[in-house]
């Protein structure tokens, strides 16, 4: 069918050559044997010197073809604003196309070289293979140049579309190869098209993965789960990084130490992940981390830490409206505020959660509109956790690094002046001190 579709329409082109040829064969024969009987060798002799003009008339047009008029495009490309031409130059395209015009005089016109049928028969079928062959490289290479254009655009992150151009050229792969294989049988490629249906189950073992990937690159795209860009965790494949291709059975991550993963499109599909899109697009990113504090420095504010405590100003709301309170409920009761065990007494950790609170509330680089909450988690044999839960304004990566570190290391300095100590296991080096500062008391 292919090649019937491609012979009709070079067909009126080279009909007048059937002539042409007979006239040169006779010209030839007189030149080289005379009068003389042309046959066996000396028949032979005389088609391959026809044919072996032929091909270099098809290597002088391509020769032509390949430095003057693809020059000319490139030159022409080269001028234009648009950059579509210039993805098309940087493939094979041109010269696939270029190919086709010299395969097409020796199919075409080297047949008539041949006085035996045999002869014109393996030309034949070499002519309609090479087209094949031809025009599936150019397709392939307007697919990819395809590919490179869509990229540009900032929807190619949102849908990659990799996959569903690497499906095209397995169809594609497929009927060259049935194409090919019925020119060199004689037989219709219907016929061949046919008898895939019997090798469908073959078929689908050997292209599952394919299959599966293409599934999953569908509902990946349809639900905008992963695109090209995106920062993902996929942990069961030690993939923790930037997403750089979506194709159709694989993706590739490039971890942030500069190694790449490359793990099943499906994997993304049926095992969990984690993508940090949001966070990246939010413009903020989330700071989640804990000071643990020692248990045993945890205690009532007496007047002398409450003086100190005084002094920051940052404590001048939550001091004055906490002693008010506290003042009202104790005379309200009727308990001296003194007596720690009935009254309520402000206490160093409650205090340095309220200037945790108002530092945060305070900071620039922390976002007034998210959530702002300081808490004490439950107390375990690390000590206390008051936990910081804020958002900075600045989510990449080295900035936010940066602020999340001078807000922690303000708090580290400051805890002291609560008479809190910060909790830290005690390693051996730490009794070896404590026995020299014993020996030296």
């Amino acid at each position: 069918m292919f090649t019937s579709l491609l012979q009709s329409g070079t067909e009126s082109f080279f009909s007048s050559i059937n002539g042409s040829g007979e006239s040169l064969h006779h010209l030839l024969n007189m030149l080289l044997w005379g009068e003389s009987e042309v046959e066996g060798y000396k028949l032979l002799l005389t088609d391959l010197l026809i044919f072996l003009a032929v091909v270099i008339v098809a290597f002088v047009v391509y020769f032509f073809v390949k430095r003057i008029v693809l020059n000319l495009v490139r030159k022409l490309a080269g001028h234009t604003k648009t950059k579509w031409d210039d993805e098309f130059l940087k493939g094979r395209l041109l010269v696939w196309v270029s190919l086709i015009v010299p395969v097409l005089i020796i199919w075409k016109v080297g047949g008539h070289a041949f006085s035996e049928e045999q002869y014109k028969k393996a030309l034949e079928v070499f002519g309609e293979v090479s087209i094949i062959v031809l025009i599936f490289g150019a397709i392939n290479s307007v697919l990819n140049a395809g590919e490179r254009i869509y990229r540009r655009y900032e929807v190619s992150k949102k849908f990659p579309v990799k996959g569903f151009i690497q499906v095209v050229k397995i169809v594609l792969t497929v009927c060259a190869v049935i194409f090919t294989i019925s020119s060199l049988i004689g037989k219709s490629p219907l016929s061949l098209f046919a008898g895939l249906g019997a090798m469908s189950a073959v078929l689908m073992f050997i292209f599952k993965d394919s299959i599966l990937g293409l599934v999953a690159g569908i509902q990946l795209s349809a639900n905008q789960m992963v695109a090209r860009g995106d920062w993902i965790e996929v942990p069961k494949f030690g993939a923790d990084g930037e997403v750089l291709e979506v194709a159709l059975t694989t993706v590739k991550v490039r971890n942030w130490d500069m190694t790449i993963t490359t793990l099943p499109t499906y994997a993304l599909i049926s095992d969990s992940f984690k993508n940090w899109r949001g966070m990246s697009q939010s413009g903020v990113r989330r700071i989640k981390r804990a000071v643990k504090l020692d248990l045993q420095s945890v205690k009532f504010v007496d007047e002398k830490l409450l003086k100190r405590l005084e002094s920051f100003k940052l404590l001048d709301d939550y001091l004055g409206h906490k002693k008010k309170e506290l003042e009202e409920w104790n005379t309200s009761e009727g308990v001296e505020a003194s007596d720690v065990r009935n009254a309520r007494v402000l206490t160093n950790v409650g205090t340095f959660r309220a200037y945790v609170l108002a530092y945060l509330k305070n900071h620039k680089m922390i976002s007034q509109s998210h959530t702002i909450l300081v808490r004490q988690l439950q107390p375990n044999e690390y000590g206390l956790p008051i936990e910081v839960y804020v958002f900075c304004t600045d989510n990449r990566w080295v900035e936010f690094e940066a602020v999340q570190s001078d807000i922690f290391d303000h708090f580290l300095a400051v805890v002291e002046e609560f008479e809190l100590r910060v909790y830290q296991r005690t390693s051996g080096n730490d009794f070896a001190q404590h026995d020299k500062d014993l020996d030296h008391n």
